[in-house]
């Protein structure tokens, strides 16, 4: 299974999640992350809080959802409400969709201690919902959809 996460800059939900997936999933899923105006940069506490967790950041990098073209992705999902009401590209158009609607702890203003746990929350969010694609990702792609809806996910 190959997958694109989306967020409008691709700097900290998407990243998270392209980061937890790969690691989760060693290799079973494929997972990319891209925004639709993305930042240019990796926000720093989305890296710091993946080494934390003992994930690998390298390669991670905020990127265009236009370098995806031929990436092909079987799943698209959107991690942020503005990007899940974008209008996605058209090669999108044989992917799945799916929105999982995650807070943004890199917007939260708050002390240090309510900042780490912001995204050690959101960390562990994306872990439980990368559990439930690894067993959907040993369907059938034809089994995938219902599976999905399952999950309310889809």
């Amino acid at each position: 299974m190959k997958i694109l996460y989306i967020c409008t800059h691709n700097r900290c939900r998407s990243i998270l999640s392209e980061a937890v997936t790969n690691h989760l999933s060693q290799g079973e899923i494929e997972a990319r992350s891209a925004g639709s105006q993305p930042s240019g940069e990796v926000h720093p506490l989305s890296l710091k809080y993946l080494a934390e967790a003992g994930i690998s950041t390298t390669g991670l990098k905020s990127q265009s959802w236009d370098e995806f073209e031929d990436f092909a992705p079987d799943l698209v999902v959107t991690v942020c409400d503005s990007a899940a009401g974008e209008t996605c590209p058209v090669w999108f158009g044989k992917s799945l969709k799916v929105h999982w609607g995650l807070e943004d702890p890199s917007k939260l203003d708050g002390t240090e201690e309510e900042k780490a746990a912001a995204f050690r929350h959101t960390i562990r969010l994306i872990e439980e919902r990368v559990q439930a694609l690894l067993t959907i990702s040993e369907l059938t792609p034809a089994e995938w959809p219902a599976a999905l809806d399952a999950l309310g996910a889809h």
